[in-house]
């Protein structure tokens, strides 16, 4: 550890005997977290041991209302998901799908959602997530399902529509692009590599910058960093992560054009969450097909006062434009509010399916 010079001094204790001391406690409250959790898991089924590793949404919280010192508050998050999760798997290790490949943002919010102390299982498709976790060969699968520019990712809607699996967990992440390459000169960049969105929300910088280089299309930012790890006169739209992992510069960092890119991902599971008090429920509902049926269906919102805080139609596939509707919205499946509000629904519904009730995420902190 290095250490400051001795001439700081608090009360006439050196610094470095302050500081000293101060670790020895945050080690022995560590020990002491630890500890109790053990006991705790010991006591506790397989599935609730596993459910222990998706609480990064109360420890968001916890730190947002109580934390006020200078470290940023995302990396005081950082370290207490890693302290859960390396409790969580000297108990029970983990396997997590998710929509690769390594260095995708799926795979930055799986690792914001469970530390790196889990089985990361990179799947080439959102079905496949799904197929993981359904056979029982992962314990969670983590998906995108919106993006605050692009809008829904609809493959996750169809499968939600078809799985028996749950919505456990939420996880909103903002997404920075990165310049990455092996290049040490813009100037000498020829190639450049990137998924068609990412392209898209970089555009403006793009052109200011790099107008004359060549664009090449491939099917994920991860790929085009591994793709111009191989090129020193190219270079990648890409992620912190997978920059690390194909060994790459961060060029540039954040070229997007837009700082207000968020993308929202799921984590599904087989068993659902009991109520917290700050909660969201995911339905998908279908509507007869006759004037005010959709007024008739949000009704009992309006009237028990609940917040609706999304809705999205998708087509049906088995009936030629017939629509479902993906409604988010506050409140637990267990609150009798919302169970009194999902009974009236029904009544003039098709077909109405709960999705799964989960705590509440944020933005950002």
């Amino acid at each position: 550890m290095n250490r400051i010079p001795d001439d700081n001094r608090i009360h006439g204790e050196s610094m470095n005997d302050k500081i000293a001391q101060i670790d020895k406690q945050i080690i022995k409250l560590i020990e002491e977290r630890s500890a109790l959790l053990l006991d705790a898991f010991k006591k506790s089924t397989s599935e609730e041991v596993a459910s222990a590793a998706l609480n990064h949404v109360e420890i968001e919280r916890m730190v947002k209302e109580f934390y006020r010192g200078a470290i940023p508050q995302e990396h005081i998050v950082k370290l207490l998901i890693e302290l859960q999760a390396q409790a969580v798997l000297l108990c029970r290790p983990l396997n997590v799908a998710y929509l690769g490949p390594a260095g995708t943002f799926t795979h930055s919010a799986l690792l914001e959602i469970f530390a790196d102390a889990v089985n990361a299982i990179a799947q080439k498709t959102i079905p496949d997530v799904f197929d993981e976790v359904e056979r029982g060969a992962a314990d969670f699968g983590v998906v995108p399902v919106e993006n605050s520019t692009e809008g829904a990712v609809t493959y996750t809607l169809d499968e939600l529509l078809d799985t028996d699996l749950m919505i456990v967990s939420e996880k909103f992440l903002r997404i920075t692009h990165n310049l990455v390459g092996i290049c040490d000169d813009l100037k000498k960049i020829k190639k450049l590599y990137s998924h068609p969105q990412a392209l898209g929300q970089c555009k403006t910088w793009l052109r200011n910058h790099l107008p004359n280089v060549e664009i090449i299309q491939v099917n994920s930012t991860s790929k085009a960093a591994e793709t111009a790890s191989w090129d020193k006169f190219s270079a990648a739209i890409a992620s912190d992560v997978a920059a690390e992992i194909y060994k790459l510069r961060v060029l540039v960092k954040g070229i997007e054009d837009s700082r207000n890119n968020f993308t929202r991902f799921l984590v599904i599971g087989k068993k659902d969450n009991p109520p917290t008090g700050n909660d969201k429920t995911s339905i998908v509902c279908s509507v007869k097909d006759r004037p005010g049926a959709l007024y008739e269906m949000l009704k009992p919102f309006h009237d028990a006062g609940i917040n609706m805080t999304k809705i999205e139609s998708r087509p049906d596939k088995k009936k030629m434009w017939a629509y479902n509707f993906f409604i988010d919205f506050i409140g637990h499946r267990e609150d009798e509010v919302v169970k009194t509000a999902l009974e009236k629904m029904q009544e003039c519904t098709i077909f109405l399916k709960v999705l799964g009730s989960y705590p509440v995420s944020h933005y950002e902190l």
